[in-house]
């Protein structure tokens, strides 16, 4: 006799659910529910910010101290004139505040896009839900301000980012500090903020684990406000002075996270020119030619003399007509100092890559194809020398110098939110286009730095150039001697840092 059945189908009609049940796999139903989940926290978020477009001028302005600090700092961050598009526009205040040659805004909510376009009929303004994003041209700088939080998937809206770029865009986030939570959401109680709908809370650390994930490479990482209300002088005292000093920083209410998209090859064999300052280098000058390697495509060497009084512009015009197959240019400096021959010699420069080489071959010539290939490979687009990885030959720098250089650089890592380890090795790299930029923008530091590194430094920090250090072997000067004066230069570092906090921190 068969054992009886554990179970036995008495209808048609459950043969029939259980076939179904076998050809839909459980998987495909909890998809299903997932994507409903999703609709319905989207579409919370879009009736949410419809409800209130037409308030939020009035939370603005209720919050305005916090709103005036974004702008001011988005206003540092992005130079008038670009095409910059914001993702979460909101009233299109922001976007306005950078002066656009060509802004567009693109925001979840309808009423919101109809409230800026209202506001700002020189801009536009477009619905749009950033993960699912469709954009056909590309743009200078892509802000998401304030946003993050209320993406139901950000590494998606990350992705589609990427459509939207050209080599040189920089992506800006800006959110609040996640210590915040609590404060704000006592402040939405009591009618000091607009209320917000549930939203997630991300460190500067959980946004650019995201960026990597999609492809971007994170620039540098900058917080701000640590008293978001006016208060006379209290106010002055934690913001532009507290804010960036360690444990403090980290309580400040608002994260900006810069990154670039990650290049991947070389686009082209680039030419370069390789500008040396010299003044009293006579010695040094045969060997600097015979040592430069060839790299990349053509070359272009310019010597510019510091009104030497030991022959070395007669060295140059001979030498030139000793490697006539090279393409040597002497310049005389107007001025004094390193950073008047630098300017004057990269405004005659007519590589796509300008390179800067200490006349006194410290640093090694041969050592040039590496900051080539690392801004050629796109791995940093300002290329910083280090000497303070290797050990040095013996006398190449005197102890106070060594001292002086590595809280130099400690000290301005943390000005520029960005890791400087020798602040004033000679030899710094980057793109011509790259430099006119800074050149443009000189009117921001103003004329204030003899030896050129701080200004090029400064320079790329305010356009979010990632800066990368390459380690040298720094060897001792053969010929001459050193034009550095310790205590005086020291000094005048120390003015240059402070000059440069309150233009590019306390901003």
């Amino acid at each position: 006799m068969e054992p009886a059945p554990l179970y036995e189908l008495s209808s048609s009609s459950a043969s029939s659910e259980l076939l179904s049940a076998k050809r839909t796999p459980p998987f495909q139903t909890i998809s299903q529910f997932d994507l409903s989940q999703t609709d319905t926290k989207k579409q919370a978020i879009r009736d949410h910010f419809d409800a209130y477009a037409g308030q939020r001028a009035f939370w603005e302005q209720k919050a305005r101290a916090y709103y005036e600090d974004q702008g001011r700092y988005f206003r540092f961050l992005v130079p008038e004139g670009l095409h910059v598009l914001e993702i979460g526009s909101g009233l299109g205040t922001l976007l306005a505040a950078v002066k656009p040659a060509r802004g567009v805004g693109i925001d979840v909510s309808p009423e919101m896009v109809k409230e800026a376009t209202r506001r700002n009929p020189a801009l536009e303004f477009r619905v749009g839900d950033a993960e699912t994003l469709e954009i056909d041209e590309t743009f200078d700088v892509i802000i998401l301000a304030d946003l993050v939080g209320h993406l139901v998937d950000i590494e998606a809206a990350f992705g589609r980012l990427r459509q939207a770029c050209k080599p040189h865009t920089r992506i800006i986030v800006s959110y609040y500090n996640y210590l915040w939570e609590p404060v704000l959401r006592l402040c939405e109680k009591v009618g000091m903020k607009m209320p917000q709908p549930e939203q997630s809370w991300l460190s500067p650390a959980d946004i650019s684990n995201l960026l990597y994930l999609t492809d971007f490479d994170v620039v540098k990482v900058e917080r701000r406000l640590l008293l978001p209300n006016r208060v006379p002088i209290l106010s002055t005292l934690c913001n532009n002075l507290l804010a960036y000093l360690p444990g403090f920083r980290a309580l400040c209410l608002s994260h900006y996270v810069i990154a670039r998209p990650h290049v991947r090859s070389l686009e082209r064999p680039y030419s370069t020119t390789i500008v040396i300052p010299c003044r009293n280098e006579r010695g040094n000058i045969d060997a600097a030619l015979r040592r430069i390697p060839r790299f990349g495509g053509r070359q272009q060497i310019i010597f510019v003399d510091g009104h030497s009084s030991d022959g070395t512009p007669e060295e140059v015009r001979r030498l030139m007509h000793r490697y006539p197959g090279k393409d040597i240019k002497l310049l005389v400096q107007d001025g004094k100092g390193k950073g008047d021959a630098v300017r004057k010699g990269f405004a005659h420069a007519t590589g796509d890559v300008l390179m800067i080489l200490d006349a006194d071959l410290t640093m090694p010539p041969e050592a040039l194809p590496k900051f080539y290939k690392a801004i050629a490979s796109g791995k940093g687009e300002f290329i910083n020398g280090c000497r303070l990885v290797y050990p040095m030959e013996s006398d190449a720098m005197r102890l106070l110098n060594l001292i002086g250089n590595k809280l130099f650089g400690l000290a301005f890592s943390w000005l520029l939110n960005q890791r400087i380890k020798d602040t004033l090795c000679g030899t710094k790299v980057l793109f011509r286009h790259e430099y006119e930029r800074i050149a443009a923008n000189r009117h921001c530091f103003g004329d204030f730095d003899p030896f050129g590194d701080f200004d090029l430094l400064f320079g790329a920090s305010k356009l979010n150039l990632h800066i990368v250090e390459i380690p040298i072997r720094y060897q001792a000067r053969t010929y001459g001697s050193t034009n550095i004066q310790r205590f005086v230069h020291g000094w005048l570092l120390l003015k240059m840092m402070v000059h440069g906090f309150f233009r590019l921190k306390a901003v």
